[in-house]
């Protein structure tokens, strides 16, 4: 095939002693009229390949009726309040609503916020809300074009008019009140950090604000910074008894936490009370109880425990290790609900608030979408997913443990029947990595078939069997879809994540092509039948994996990928990452990201899968130079017929908030693509 042209340039360093070539550099730079003529001319070569592939029409009439269903999130109680957000099926965004009861809510309910009218393309979207506790005050933050970037408004709720009061450049935030509603603090960065165009700059530290009601943004009060720290992040809680501020510390994506708490009077915070004071183990703070602080933490407990903790820093356990991994923790009325894995599944238990009473909750679904609860409410609302429903809601008494499905909350059934399907737990051997295998409840294997394969693998973050869009259309088209729990992910506690990053990060490769080579062995797939998927994180899976076995996939779709493992740490938040990947300033650390770093290890004459990288041109976490730099070294060194393409989507981030009709037509695309390329003819055809 003839590529679009990608300049090379003579761009070579030496780093820690070895020569580095970085032709493309020039595409770090994704404001320049070179590098929008190289994404113009690239977008138009992939929609002229794809506009071939007779598949398409099939994926996208199939993933316009998939997000044409009506849908709705989980249930959340606030101050005396219920919202959820809905959607139609023809909104690009979904919509507040607001009520004062559950049966209302249920019924019929108020609109309290569309996002659809916040930007003409739909791009802009609603990030976080609070409610201030004398439940006056609805605080939301709206996202342009999905990137990280946070303006906070408010909006009277019992009328649903804008309260005159915003407050900008904001990350990684929400809206956290005081307990007299008067003040909220939020994470802001400084106003010289934005740009104009597309994010590149490394980000500096967050400065921990309080902002008032009613006055100007320069009045706010500086409660917390640490200058010098750019990687610190900080999360501010108040207790349920009003008596602190709550802090969370961490230093970049580390799950490891420093915990202060800041004492709350009529005169305003306190001094703080440094209850631990350095990066060690994980701790969240979950409720009080008396006097102690109820703590979720991995000390001394790979797959996490709770304990009562003094102010001083002791702990006592309250709910010690078990088997399963303990993913979260909240508090209420009647005590604790907890919501952990067994082998990747979830499972919520209620117990006393002395850890005592153990109860089972019977709440099927194999991903978690949302546990909503409180310590002043004897209800809580746990949503869970499956391969081909987003949400399945559940209002959950924590007294009595009796469960109430919401099916009502979702008006009408939209034109898209998902297949029945049949899901099976396997292991690959030699490795033992976990997998989930998903088939059309009516397919057998007497053949192989064209196979889907999805992981992630990386910073303590669980995989389930959850639903994606794309996941209902490609089983309808009679594809197998896998599941991957890899080394690095929080499947299985604290080890499980440490045996996958750092030094131990090319198990997680490793895991991935066991998992494929187990596919291929038993008869599943084959390697001309077999693509792979994965987004950020994943798709530093996808890219690691191809470039080290070419030979094993026929399809590679990484999406928003971390590629440029010696450059990450220069762009916006990479810093941030370095708990899981290191950081090449490091001579040690280096050798390790070099070893497997996907730009790096291509290699020209290699026979590549097709491949179609997807990227958003205002992604401001994983920013777009890695997907052009890496697309553009692999049409330079393909030696196979099969294409490689990018897919650049404009106004949107790293997926937060995109439209409803762009996620139709993205994953159509990357559908369309790898049925194309593993043979996989939809029922139509």
């Amino acid at each position: 095939m003839t590529y679009p042209e990608s300049r090379r340039d003579d761009v070579v360093e030496t780093l820690h002693g070895h020569q580095i070539a970085d032709p493309y550099r020039w595409l770090e730079d994704p404001d320049s009229a070179d590098t929008r003529d190289w994404v113009s001319r690239q977008n138009e070569y992939t929609q002229a390949e794809l506009a071939g592939y007779s598949e398409r029409g099939w994926f996208q009439t199939t993933m316009s009726a998939i997000l044409a269903r009506p849908r709705a999130g989980v249930p959340v109680k606030k101050a005396g309040w219920y919202f959820v957000g809905r959607n139609d099926g023809t909104q690009a965004q979904d919509v507040i609503y607001v009520a004062d009861s559950l049966d209302e809510l249920l019924s019929s309910g108020r609109v309290l916020i569309d996002p659809n009218t916040l930007s003409e393309d739909g791009t802009d979207s609603l990030g976080s809300f609070t409610v201030s506790p004398d439940g006056k005050y609805f605080a939301y933050g709206i996202n342009e074009s999905g990137s990280d970037w946070t303006t906070f408004r408010l909006l009277d709720i019992a009328t649903g008019t804008p309260v005159d009061d915003v407050v900008s450049e904001a990350k990684f935030s929400e809206a956290t009140w005081l307990p007299d509603s008067s003040a909220y603090l939020y994470l802001h960065y400084p106003a010289s950090g934005r740009s104009e165009g597309t994010e590149t700059a490394s980000l500096g530290g967050g400065r921990l604000m309080l902002h008032k009601v009613g006055t100007s943004q320069s009045e706010d009060e500086l409660v917390l910074s640490f200058p010098g720290q750019d990687q610190y992040f900080i999360t501010p809680e108040v207790s349920d008894d009003d008596r602190y501020l709550v802090v969370h510390i961490f230093e970049g994506t580390d799950p490891a936490t420093r915990l202060w708490v800041y004492p709350i009077s009529s005169d305003g915070l306190g001094e703080p009370v440094k209850v631990v004071d350095e990066f060690v183990d994980e701790i969240a703070f979950v409720r009080m109880s008396g006097a102690q602080l109820v703590l979720r933490t991995d000390r001394d407990a790979s797959r996490g425990r709770v304990v009562l903790s003094t102010l001083d820093g002791e702990f006592t356990d309250l709910i010690p290790e078990g088997e399963s991994t303990l993913q979260a923790v909240r508090g209420t009325a009647d005590g604790l609900a907890t919501l952990t894995l067994v082998d990747a599944q979830p499972v919520l238990t209620l117990y006393a608030l002395d850890g005592s009473g153990q109860r089972v909750v019977d709440v099927p679904g194999g991903g978690v979408v949302g546990l909503n609860a409180g310590p002043e409410y004897d209800e809580l609302f746990i949503g869970l997913s499956t391969t081909t429903d987003p949400t399945l809601s559940y209002a959950v008494s924590t007294g009595s443990g009796d469960v109430r499905a919401l099916p009502e909350l979702v008006r009408g059934s939209g034109g898209f029947t998902p297949p029945r399907v049949t899901v099976t737990r396997r292991i690959a051997p030699g490795r033992d990595v976990p997998y989930f295998l998903i088939t059309r409840s009516d397919l057998d294997f007497t053949a192989p078939r064209p196979t889907l394969m999805w992981g992630y693998g990386g910073f303590r973050i669980p995989v389930e069997a959850d639903y994606r869009p794309g996941w209902p259309a490609w089983l309808a088209a009679g594809g197998v879809l896998v599941i991957t729990n890899l080394r690095g992910g929080g499947e299985y506690g604290t080890e499980w994540h440490d045996a996958g990053r750092l030094k131990n990060k090319q198990n997680v490769f490793d895991d991935f092509i066991a998992v494929a080579e187990h596919l291929r062995d038993t008869g599943v797939t084959t390697p001309e039948q077999l693509a792979i998927h994965g987004r950020s994180n994943g798709g530093l899976l996808v890219g690691a994996v191809i470039t080290q076995r070419p030979d094993l996939f026929a399809v590679a779709l990484p999406g928003v990928g971390v590629l440029d493992m010696l450059r990450f740490h220069l762009f916006t938040v990479g810093a941030a990452w370095a708990s899981d990947f290191g950081l090449p300033d490091d001579p040690e650390q280096f050798e390790d990201l070099l070893a497997y770093s996907p730009l790096h290890r291509v290699s020209d004459g290699t026979a590549y899968p097709a491949t179609l990288v997807t990227t958003g041109d205002h992604d401001d976490r994983v920013v777009p130079l890695h997907s052009h730099k890496f697309i553009a070294a692999l049409q330079h060194a393909q030696s196979d017929p099969r294409p490689v393409l990018t897919r650049v989507e404009v106004n949107t981030g790293h997926g937060f908030g995109k439209p409803a009709a762009m996620v139709a037509a993205e994953w159509a695309d990357l559908l369309a693509f790898a049925a194309h390329h593993v043979g996989l003819v939809p029922p139509e055809q």
